[in-house]
């Protein structure tokens, strides 16, 4: 038996998935949990050590013999977290993740500093956003300046098991496309944003070589072999963000495929041959971990918000399904604008959860928890409606995470876009994407001239029982109520700017 090894470095969890790619088979996987320190500032942290416990005991569920077949590994990591090691490669302040909203002022700082959004656009592809690597960089400068000081090597999460497990800091376009910090038109670090974001240090020194995605970046070392009962000397892929890794294990390699994930986030994202940058920043312009290019939208609440309904509502989850089917499209009115966790689309890092609309005739269940299903999609239908607006080609949808086990959330992704929505067999997209991933630069290694999109084509397939076609007859009802959605945010907006 031969496996390929794609572990997933989220924010709950961390997960391992061994895939046998001669007989196509997933043939052991293994998750731990996680937790992510917050409080009431938007601040949102995880400890590198507990990650590497979290890994060790996912490891240990795995038999020897299965551990013992891993030919090649990729990983997979939440993106935008920022890895402060020290120059003993020790980390130096607990990582500030993806959903961490407590940086806005040092956003809006290197925003001043550059001269605006638009030029930002204009030079490097992408405004800086509150979620980004950079400004958590910067709030490190004004926060802990003896830790900034120490800082010797800035690396993302999936970038630091890399290092765990290789002894190599590197980082690929894809996942470095989210730091703010890269020029993805040239696929090369700007020394521009450095500059704004500290005028009297030369930040590069601390960033790692750039690697291209069909290349080994190294191989385990003999420390991660013994600490994980793997093989010591199997090559490790580059890897990439949990995005550009769930494009890959949704085949989302070539243009017209969208990806939707339903997680505690959404993300909607697309494969481009050439950048597709939006003018007006709404679109993240991102690399893929595929050589291509990735345009993305990103919402900070998603299945978070039916799982913060359910508790209130009295619904556990055998009944959600049954709960929200008894509420029209619609909602009746009712409208959500589910930004528990402060939101990037629309870029609102203050803002808080509120419905709208009630009356004592539609205040009920069904219809408040419906809402929060309809209200976080139409964040996602945003996004779709921009990037077709800028020339991406949309044909159909494949939905990954757990929002797509569910058939009442497939149905309303197809209805509100309008579009074929999909399920594949292979589950724990992000993980089988890096498995995927490690498979192509392996085959490509071992002397095989394929390509990605052969690689997903070989291996990935539909559940065709879980394939939907959109309710042509609902388009107008879900476009009224999407336009509601939109009118609320409009008015709400100003309050949170102010806050």
């Amino acid at each position: 038996m031969k496996t390929v090894l794609g572990i997933d470095l989220g924010t709950q969890s961390i997960k391992l998935v061994f895939y046998d790619y001669q007989t196509k088979e997933v043939v052991a996987s293994s998750s731990s949990d996680l937790e992510v320190h917050r409080d009431g500032s938007g601040t949102a942290e995880q400890n590198v050590d507990d990650w590497l416990s979290a890994l060790e005991s996912c490891f240990l569920d795995v038999s020897h013999s299965v551990k013992s077949s891993i030919v090649a590994i990729g990983v997979s990591g939440q993106q935008h977290g920022f890895v402060a090691l020290d120059a003993h490669d020790k980390p130096l302040y607990p990582v500030k993740l993806w959903c961490d909203t407590a940086t806005q002022a040092e956003a809006d700082e290197i925003t001043d500093n550059f001269g605006g959004p638009e030029r930002l656009i204009e030079r490097i592809g992408n405004p800086i956003l509150t979620g980004y690597t950079a400004p958590k960089i910067v709030w490190l400068r004004k926060n802990n300046p003896l830790a900034y000081r120490r800082l010797a090597h800035i690396l993302l999460p999936h970038d630091y098991l890399n290092f765990v497990l290789t002894g190599k800091k590197v980082m690929e376009c894809g996942d470095a496309s989210g730091t703010g910090m890269l020029n993805v038109r040239k696929k090369e670090w700007s020394t521009e944003v450095l500059y704004a974001m500290d005028s009297e240090r030369d930040l590069i020194a601390c960033l790692p070589q750039l690697v291209v995605p069909d290349q080994f970046i190294g191989v385990t070392t003999s420390e991660a072999a013994e600490a994980y009962d793997i093989p010591c000397g199997v090559p490790v892929s580059c890897g990439g963000g949990d995005n550009m890794m769930g494009a890959i294990g949704t085949g989302n390699v070539v243009p017209g495929v969208l990806t939707m994930s339903l997680g505690t986030s959404g993300c909607l994202y697309a494969y481009s041959d050439i950048p597709i940058v939006d003018p007006k920043g709404n679109i993240a312009a991102f690399c893929s971990s595929t050589g291509g290019w990735l345009p993305l939208v990103c919402t900070m609440n998603c299945t978070l918000s039916t799982e913060l309904l359910r508790a209130p509502l009295g619904v556990d989850l055998g009944e959600f399904e049954n709960i929200v089917r008894a509420a029209k499209p619609g909602c009746d009115g009712v409208t959500s604008l589910p930004f528990f966790s402060g939101e990037r689309t629309p870029n609102l890092p203050n803002a808080r959860g509120s419905i709208l609309g009630l009356t004592p005739e539609n205040c009920s269940a069904p219809n408040l928890l419906r809402a929060q299903v309809e209200s976080s999609i139409y964040a996602l239908k945003f996004g779709l409606d921009e990037m077709v607006s800028i020339g991406v080609k949309a044909e159909e949808i494949i939905l990954t995470g757990g929002g797509s086990n569910s058939a009442v959330w497939r149905e309303i992704v197809s209805d509100v876009c309008q579009l074929e929505v999909a399920v594949l067999d292979q589950g724990e997209g992000a993980a089988f994407g890096a498995a995927l991933q490690s498979l192509w630069v392996f085959s490509r290694a071992s002397g095989q001239d394929v390509s990605i999109a052969d690689i997903t084509t070989e291996h990935l397939t539909k559940d065709l029982s879980s394939c939907v076609k959109p309710d042509k007859s609902l388009r107008g009802i879900y476009n009224d109520s999407y336009l509601r959605y939109k009118n609320a945010i409009h008015h709400i907006a100003p309050y949170y700017l102010n806050i």
